[in-house]
């Protein structure tokens, strides 16, 4: 087992930041307006404020947007877009726009965060046109003057609301007791939007993204969860991806990888790894805490029931009490595949005995 203590102290407390924040609403929006309609459930009546003013030429761009963001690539874009620019300070359309035309800035930024790859880069380089077209739209219909008078005031008053209540949690401290290691800061900042649903989206840094249609609860447990992204270093471990890719064999598990609703996004094995690892962190963590949802409930519900390694790894962590283990989360996951506890359909199984 890793010493989770040896090489650091937990953080004793979490610094908060609630904010709005227009440039990663209106990133959000950008994707409501290509008219997806895992979207339009939850924002038809703001599309329809806007669509009839959508050129033949924005909609060319919004669908080539789409193409290769979603369709070509399995991308949440709403969540990429965020991510990409958490990397540098825009906080306008111009500013944004000045980045696109020149985004020198914004990779070598992007470069030192484990989210960075050359071939996720050349998809943004190759977005950056379309990117722009339906930015300048979105500038000279004025929809900076529309977010401050219709929605920044909605999303101060849940932020004010708010900010008071989160003192009580000490997200980092236990975030970093479970994960293994220390994070980069023990502040959280926490970016309220009205155009999110129904992603929690975390981006660069202790930071991440949360909607004003959730309650309080919500915003707890979305913060233990976005913290632990990326809970492992996957480019830099080959034992643990050596690993992963012996769950490719787990056909119960694979078809959940293979056939879900790639809206939900975690469309490749490495991602459906990721996100599962980290449910099934945030599971134990949030029980601990006394703000969990009950577990078989959760995972019923949530994104068509397809989380089924996060139940496998759940109840293995419950059987073996990893939150009184010196081991880190990185060490369990490779223990539990070597030793064939989530391999020989053992995945299944678990799930089966689960429900």
């Amino acid at each position: 087992m890793a010493d989770k203590s040896f090489s650091y102290t937990s953080s004793d407390t979490t610094d908060w930041e609630l904010t709005p924040s227009f440039k990663y609403d209106v990133l959000c929006f950008v994707n409501i307006l290509t008219g997806d309609e895992f979207y339009l459930r939850y924002y038809q009546k703001e599309y329809d404020k806007f669509k009839d003013r959508i050129t033949p030429e924005v909609s060319e761009a919004l669908s080539g947007l789409s193409k290769k963001l979603k369709i070509e690539n399995g991308t949440i874009i709403s969540a990429w877009l965020c991510l990409y620019f958490s990397a540098v300070d825009d906080e306008t359309i111009p500013e944004m726009l000045m980045t696109l035309e020149d985004p020198k800035m914004l990779k070598l930024n992007f470069e030192k965060s484990p989210y960075y790859s050359e071939k996720s880069w050349e998809l943004f380089d190759s977005i950056r046109d379309d990117l722009k077209i339906v930015l300048k739209f979105l500038e000279e219909v004025k929809f900076n003057e529309y977010w401050v008078e219709n929605i920044y005031t909605k999303v101060q008053g849940k932020a004010d609301e708010f900010r008071e209540e989160v003192l009580q949690y000490n997200i980092i401290g236990n975030v970093e007791d479970h994960l293994g290691y220390k994070l980069p800061s023990n502040k959280i900042t926490v970016y309220l939007l009205y155009y999110s649903q129904p992603h929690g989206i975390k981006i660069t840094g202790t930071r991440f993204l949360t909607d004003v249609a959730w309650p309080f609860s919500i915003l707890i447990r979305t913060a233990t969860h976005e913290m632990m992204h990326p809970p492992f270093d996957l480019k830099n471990d080959s034992l643990l991806t050596g690993n992963i890719e012996k769950l490719r064999a787990e056909e119960f598990f694979m078809d959940k990888v293979l056939n879900h609703n790639p809206s939900f996004g975690y469309n490749s094995l490495e991602g459906f790894v990721e996100e599962d690892c980290v449910q099934a962190l945030d599971q134990i963590i949030n029980e601990k805490l006394g703000i969990a949802k009950d577990a078989g409930i959760r995972w019923k519900e949530s994104d068509d029931g397809m989380h089924v390694l996060a139940i496998a790894l759940y109840t293995i962590m419950k059987e073996d009490d990893f939150s009184g283990s010196d081991e880190s989360f990185r060490d369990f996951l490779i223990r539990n595949i070597e030793n064939g506890k989530l391999l020989n359909s053992n995945i299944e199984k678990i799930y089966n005995g689960f429900y």
